[in-house]
């Protein structure tokens, strides 16, 4: 191998670390914005409506309520309050997470009477996942993490926690709190204002 051959070669091998090094950079922000994702939304649940994986991840820097639900409820006319408080701060960065639940005996048999029965008769567009045992052993695993973040588990459907942009639970509502509640549109809207 001549001098000059050496030399190209030389040159080739530390171009291609270079630009290796400069791919790696470049790809930080990704991996750095994947490890952002807290802890609480590091849960793969099911869409209601196709039964499809859907990674809570996809809301963090966002805050979320989550609320366990049921179709034969005293409190089922709530989704027309979780969906007007959906609708009004969505562009803020709020979403509503909907648990469809049969814990206390009031949900339909199935995934598909729920989504139909939800967008017919209250014209729910915030997300919703599958029927989900949100107490006991059995509950899902994101609710066994915010029960035992919080010390409470839903008692009733209806149940509401608010989760902050940081991905931290900011608080808890119970069933009586309608999501059009002062108290409640409060926490929201600071939760809204706080800044990671």
């Amino acid at each position: 191998m001549t001098k000059f051959t050496l030399w190209r070669w030389t040159l080739g091998v530390w171009a291609g670390l270079l630009l290796c090094s400069v791919a790696h950079a470049s790809d930080a922000p990704a991996r750095t914005q994947a490890n952002a994702c807290p802890a609480l939304l590091q849960h793969t649940v099911l869409r209601l409506q196709d039964e499809k994986p859907q990674s809570l991840c996809q809301y963090s820097g966002k805050v979320v309520l989550v609320v366990n639900t049921a179709s034969f409820c005293g409190f089922t006319p709530q989704y027309k309050d979780l969906e007007a408080l959906h609708a009004k701060y969505a562009s803020k960065g709020l979403v509503v997470l909907g648990f469809p639940s049969n814990d206390f005996a009031q949900e339909k048999a199935t995934n598909k009477e729920i989504a139909d029965f939800c967008e017919n008769t209250f014209g729910v567009k915030f997300p919703m996942f599958t029927k989900t045992v949100v107490t006991g052993a059995d509950a899902s695993p994101l609710y066994k993490q915010l029960s035992d973040l919080t010390g409470k588990k839903p008692s009733w459907n209806f149940f509401k926690y608010l989760i902050g942009r940081d991905g931290k639970v900011v608080d808890t509502f119970g069933s009586m709190t309608n999501p059009s509640n002062r108290s409640m549109v409060s926490a929201v809207e600071k939760s809204l204002a706080a800044v990671n």
